[in-house]
């Protein structure tokens, strides 16, 4: 592996899009809010998703690329290709990260002989986690991994375990995503990252997790679910999967794998049609088109994977938006208009800005970042955040806050706090 300059390395930020122009509009918000002081954007997206790109005002400083195809794998592939950093770093259109999300994921790269970085994702609400470490056996099989602290760690899950990344986080050395072929295009949606999760362990490569890297993800909708998260089409989870026991998998598992997948996505149909998402006549259509992609997936000729070349053009620095320190701006909730276009201000000054508006309630707290550019919290003053919390939580307005904001500083705030008065 090419060692890194000390300074910390040039990162490309790739992220890929398809039908979901608003929702890249708001990732891309966030890309340009990084504070790190050497990284590109690379967008691979539609035609629809590059024309909302180019419109952001920043647009111009992105690196575009067409790219037409249902397939995740293919789109990264065209990305890497026109990535010139020293690491590669990837996230969905359906993510934000926090400020400080690249320089978190490069203290993973310090550590001896790291090849790959993965952070921690949280989920719809912005506070409850969705994703933190986990690792996964040769036939796909997850668990997660206990980790303690906050700092960088390469976790050993054991024998026969690979360390996993997600997709929406992750970062890795060009060079060696490079030598690997990067993505199998076989997956054109699911299992893709763990596919790379795989090779990489088998290549002897280490991984890093960095608790603090984080991003936000919502699940935007897309061919195969809706915005509700209900399923549309199961077939892209059955050919994966199948691809995967074929690729990385005993033949003498497949069976009882499929059959546990099988069982999965009954359940998760069941929960949905338990919670109105589908209609019960859903459950047996759905189920066949799993049972066409595990066909197709079994049936898909294997390709072998080349490496991939040298970057197309050379490194493009992007001029973050975050060129000043952090901004905390609080205040009661029925001041939201005014509350809201002094952020808005604020973060077109080039601040990081994190907004709190309590109610007098005890509504549990939600996090949204909305563009320009602004981190919002809303909830109740005695609601909870993390889900754990008790419902009731008595503080005064100004100690919730210190306490809300001591949470989230680590992964957004450059420099230290100043917190106004309360109007």
């Amino acid at each position: 592996m090419t060692p890194l300059p000390a300074h910390g390395p040039t990162v490309s930020v790739v992220i890929v899009s398809r039908g979901r122009p608003a929702s890249l509009q708001l990732a891309l918000t966030g890309a340009a809010r990084l504070v790190y002081p050497n990284y590109e954007i690379v967008v691979v997206a539609d035609a629809a998703g590059l024309a909302a790109a180019r419109a952001l005002p920043f647009g111009d400083g992105l690196t575009c690329v067409g790219f037409e195809e249902a397939n995740i794998s293919a789109a990264r592939n065209v990305g890497i290709m026109q990535a010139g950093g020293e690491i590669i770093a990837f996230l969905d259109d359906d993510a934000v990260p926090e400020p400080l999300w690249l320089q978190h994921l490069m203290q993973g790269f310090a550590l001896p002989d790291v090849a790959c970085v993965g952070g921690f994702v949280r989920g719809r609400n912005g506070i409850s986690l969705q994703w933190r470490a986990r690792a996964v056996d040769a036939g796909g099989a997850a668990r997660d991994l206990v980790l303690t602290g906050d700092a960088p760690v390469v976790p050993n899950p054991g024998a026969g375990w690979a360390v996993k990344t997600e997709g929406t986080n992750m970062a890795m050395r060009r060079d060696v995503l490079a030598a690997l072929g990067g993505f199998d295009p076989a997956y054109r949606f699911y299992l893709d990252e763990t596919d790379l999760n795989r090779r990489l362990h088998d290549a002897g490569h280490r991984t890093a997790i960095v608790p603090l890297a984080e991003v936000h993800h919502g699940y935007a909708p897309s061919d195969l679910r809706l915005r509700t998260r209900a399923v549309r089409d199961l077939s892209r989870i059955g050919a994966s999967t199948a691809v995967f026991l074929r690729r990385h998998a005993d033949p003498a598992i497949h069976v009882a794998r499929l059959d546990a997948l099988r069982a999965e996505q009954r359940r998760r149909l069941i929960q949905q049609m338990v919670a109105g998402q589908i209609e019960p006549r859903d459950i047996a259509r759905l189920m066949v088109t799993l049972e066409d992609g595990i066909r197709e997936g079994l049936a898909a000729p294997s390709t072998p994977l080349t490496p991939l070349g040298p970057p197309a053009q050379p490194f493009r620095l992007f001029a973050t938006l975050s060129t000043k320190g952090a901004k905390v701006i609080r205040g009661r909730l029925w001041r939201w208009r005014a509350i809201r276009a002094e952020a808005a201000a604020a973060a077109a000054q080039g601040h990081v800005v994190t907004v709190y508006m309590l109610s007098r309630t005890v509504l549990a707290h939600r996090i949204r970042y909305r563009l320009p550019g602004v981190w919002e919290h809303r909830g109740g003053l005695w609601g909870r955040s993390d889900r754990s919390q008790p419902r009731l939580r008595w503080a005064s307005f100004r100690a919730r806050i210190a306490e809300e904001h001591a949470r989230v500083a680590p992964r957004r705030d450059p420099t230290p706090m100043v917190v106004p008065n309360a109007p």
